[in-house]
């Protein structure tokens, strides 16, 4: 039987195959093949936000990465879009405002930093009414100290709300206000991006099968190290011996019997059939974790794919890592919406997600362009038609509009070309 001792003994050296952890930061790495790209058409106070997002140094690609790394951990992640307190007595118009350096930023959350929330339908849709969030913020103290104090905000439309633990005179401690203010705003500016949705800000791990086997995969590896550290000891057997009787073992001493036929030492080891057995167990448990990790990257409901194919996959279209692609390219646009709304702009512009799979598409299709070409020239489709075509081949830009590239098109300076002979056409 084991004793609390040897369990520690025993977790103190148990180690774990970051699977789990690898496979989370290889998908990061397939939706981010390339740095985030801002439209051309995005307003330039806009742009000049991404350098520095949240006000702390983090460009937007790099922030970006961090916000789906945390969605893909729990399932979902929230950014709050946030515009610093001004005073208003010193800023009374844009320019003061401008002056003073206030600009929105937005703020990362974790899931489990959101500890209530309500809501309504309103429109067919359903938006916040009322958000808590628990946060810790680091107090100066006297001289050089510091303090971290744990507050919770309360974020209603048009209003926040700060409230930290204070004592009574009872010396109770209880959640008071601590301060308050107006916005400008009517509604909430939280963005939700989901990886795994169960419910209206509520999601899953996509990879909590992952997870689950990562874990079995510890514990039978810390049972086989067990196993081998048992194995490679040992036993030594004495036999013969009347009751009571003494034996020194060691280097430096010698051990005399008188009847070698009935009395004697010896080592006996194991057999070693259970460390075949556990390695086998192990190889399997890795296999699944490939193949739970895998599925990610291709269409629902496909057939299983073999260990061999799993790790040489790629991200394919129509695959749910491709789909949560899509959704943080939507989640960073609604982000940078909110903020040219706080600074009094109508369209924030979006931004591209470069996948893998975009990257790879990124060479021509030659075939398709000539394809496109020559039922252009032979009338056979509108031109129209065929800007879509090469957007979809990814030679036009595929977020620029039809009408305005054929307008772009029809606008163009002219171009001369040939040597001047007269000659070309």
């Amino acid at each position: 039987m084991k004793t609390k001792r040897d369990y520690k003994k025993r977790l103190a050296v148990a180690t774990l195959l970051p699977a789990y952890e690898e496979t989370i930061n290889q998908n990061i790495g397939r939706v981010f093949a390339q740095p985030v790209v801002l439209s051309e058409k995005m307003p330039e106070q806009v742009k000049a936000l991404a350098p520095n997002i949240d006000l702390e140094g983090m460009r937007l690609d790099v922030w970006a990465q961090a916000f789906f790394g945390i969605a893909f951990q729990y399932g979902l992640a929230h950014a709050l879009v946030d515009y610093p307190r001004v005073d208003a007595e010193q800023v009374r118009t844009k320019a003061d405002e401008q002056a003073s350096g206030a600009r929105p930023y937005v703020t990362m959350l974790n899931p489990r930093q959101v500890i209530g929330w309500k809501s309504k339908t309103t429109g067919g849709k359903v938006v916040l009414t009322d958000l808590r969030i628990k946060e810790v913020v680091v107090v100066d103290g006297d001289d050089y100290g510091q303090t971290k104090v744990e507050q919770i905000r309360h974020i209603l439309p048009g209003k926040v709300e700060i409230y930290r633990r204070k004592k009574s005179e009872g010396g109770e401690e209880s959640w008071q206000i601590h301060e308050e203010w107006t916005t400008s705003r009517n509604d909430i500016p939280l963005v939700t991006l989901y990886t795994k949705r169960t419910g209206f800000m509520r999601g899953s791990p996509p990879l909590l099968n992952l997870a689950l086997l990562n874990i079995k995969h510890w514990q039978s590896q810390s049972e086989q190290d067990n196993i081998l550290h048992v194995a490679r000891v040992p036993l030594l057997v004495v036999y013969g011996l009347e009751n009571g009787q003494e034996l020194t073992i060691g280097s430096s001493s010698a051990t005399q019997f008188d009847n070698r036929e009935q009395q004697g030492m010896e080592y006996i080891e194991h057999t070693g059939s259970a460390i075949g057995a556990g390695k086998t167990s192990l190889e399997d448990l890795e296999n699944q974790m490939r193949q739970a990790g895998a599925k990610l990257l291709r269409p629902e409901n496909t057939s299983t794919k073999s260990v061999e194919q799993t790790s040489e996959e790629r991200m394919q279209e129509h695959s749910p890592l491709y789909t949560m692609a899509n959704s943080l390219e939507d989640a960073l646009d609604n982000i940078l919406q909110i903020m040219a709304e706080w600074l009094g702009l109508k369209d924030g512009g979006n931004v591209d997600v470069r996948t893998e799979l975009d990257v790879s598409e990124q060479s021509i299709n030659a075939p398709a362009a000539l394809a496109v070409q020559s039922l252009r020239q032979g009338g056979d489709i509108r031109r129209i038609d065929a800007v879509r075509a090469l957007q979809s081949l990814k030679i036009i830009d595929p977020d620029a509009k039809p009408e305005e590239v054929i307008d772009e098109l029809n606008n163009q300076d002219p171009t001369f070309t040939g040597n001047g002979n007269g000659n070309d056409q």
